[in-house]
């Protein structure tokens, strides 16, 4: 049998039977529909999340009071008995392989500028602020290296209260009252965004000193580190503890590297992202029990034309070829229409929605579409051993 007329006879079955045929597709297209949508969705997010952590860098140790068991963040921070000071944050700027270290305290407050009122967050910070976050500075300067027990009351700010506080105009030397106290603003951040929830524009930037003097703390909030991109993290982490474990007396403190804070968050939503593109692959398997059935009614229709094959020549393994030709053309025509309509609704629902994180992964979409020539092939076989075997005299006899 030559190959163009293995070809004409996988393919005569579509056109005789076309809205079988198409039926039959649909079941894998909706398929490889729900795993590209699905899986569109979930790596958008996972991408999302991930760029939303690292966007400050990855080199990153936050350090917050409280032992570990008191679940670090806020709860340690009211709950520890020994806090920690700029002196700390200082005394780790002397450690080797360390390159930048931030003091951090953040609160509310109520900013007023030439009758103009409003509350927002007030963060005080070091004068190595952008360098350790990945920040900048559209205008003018950050806060400058004063003796950070002494600062000026100086002041940044973000891209949004400029822009509220001063629309039109080069806030460079102007006064505001924040808290009721007076600062001279020195610069202006670019814009960053929100960080989950959190606006990084609706910010004002003071020295930590003079923070901790506004909220009336004791202590710092945290301390940002970055260390040198090919230095040793258990190392760092090592110096770390070892100093302030040495000024305080006691481990009293937290340590949260970013990088592993990336990468068990990055292993939770590949875990989530394979989730739901396994959601979606339970609709592959009913699209192949389709392709089962209809196969399995193939041959059964098809009986006489296989005898007339069969004495004609035709061998076992061609009638076979040509079963599973039809099983696996079937399932590819279906994939292929169920990868444009996946990526199609994937792209359309961001238009509409651009806050919805998707991103659509193509290898994720290869597999998806070997998958269903896979699940196609699968399908066939035995609806194709079955014609393979039947015997020439009694497939014409059934004419």
């Amino acid at each position: 049998m030559l190959f163009s007329d293995l070809l004409k006879l996988t393919t005569s079955s579509f056109l005789a039977y076309r809205m079988r045929s198409f039926l039959t597709g649909l079941g894998i297209a909706i398929g490889i529909t729900a795993v590209i949508l699905l899986t569109s969705i979930g790596e958008g997010l996972h991408q999302f999340v991930l760029s939303e952590f690292s966007q400050f860098g990855t080199n990153l140790i936050t350090i917050q009071p409280g032992k570990a068991q008191t679940q670090g963040g806020s709860v340690g921070i009211f709950g520890s008995v020994r806090t920690i000071s700029i002196e700390d944050a200082q005394a780790l700027l002397h450690l080797p392989n360390v390159e930048y270290v931030n003091p951090s305290v953040q609160g509310n407050a109520e900013v007023r500028f030439n009758g103009k009122t409003r509350r927002t967050t007030v963060y005080g910070a070091g004068h190595d602020f952008t360098k350790v976050l990945s920040s900048n500075v559209s205008m003018g300067s950050f806060l400058p290296d004063d003796d950070p027990t002494q600062a000026r009351a100086l002041v940044v700010l973000g891209a949004k209260i400029r822009q509220e506080l001063f629309p039109g105009q080069n806030p460079l030397g102007s006064y505001l009252r924040i808290g009721g106290q007076r600062y001279r603003v020195i610069g202006v951040m670019e814009p960053k965004g929100q960080m989950l929830g959190f606006d990084l524009d609706d910010t004002v930037f003071i020295p930590a000193a003079r923070a901790l003097e506004l909220f009336n703390r004791p202590g710092l909030m945290e301390i940002q580190l970055s260390y040198q991109a090919n230095a040793d993290l258990a190392s760092v982490m090592r110096a770390i503890t070892a100093l302030l474990k040495e000024r305080h007396g006691r481990v009293d403190f937290t340590l949260i590297p970013q990088e592993k804070a990336l990468e068990v968050l990055g292993s939770v939503l590949d875990v989530i992202t394979f989730a739901v593109g396994a959601l979606g692959g339970i609709s592959l398997l009913v699209g192949g029990v389709g392709i089962l059935t209809i196969m399995t009614m193939a041959v059964t229709e098809r009986t006489a034309e296989i005898g007339l094959l069969r004495a004609l020549g035709a061998r076992e393994s061609q009638v076979l070829t040509l079963f599973l030709g039809e099983a696996i053309l079937l399932s590819a025509l279906g994939g292929l229409g169920g990868l444009i309509l996946g990526v199609g609704i994937a792209q359309g629902l961001h238009l509409l929605m651009p806050a919805l994180p998707v991103h659509t992964p193509w290898l994720f979409a290869v597999v998806a579409e070997l998958s269903a020539i896979t699940i196609g092939l699968v399908a066939g076989v035995a609806p194709a051993r079955r014609a393979a075997r039947l015997d020439p005299v009694e497939a014409l006899h059934t004419e």
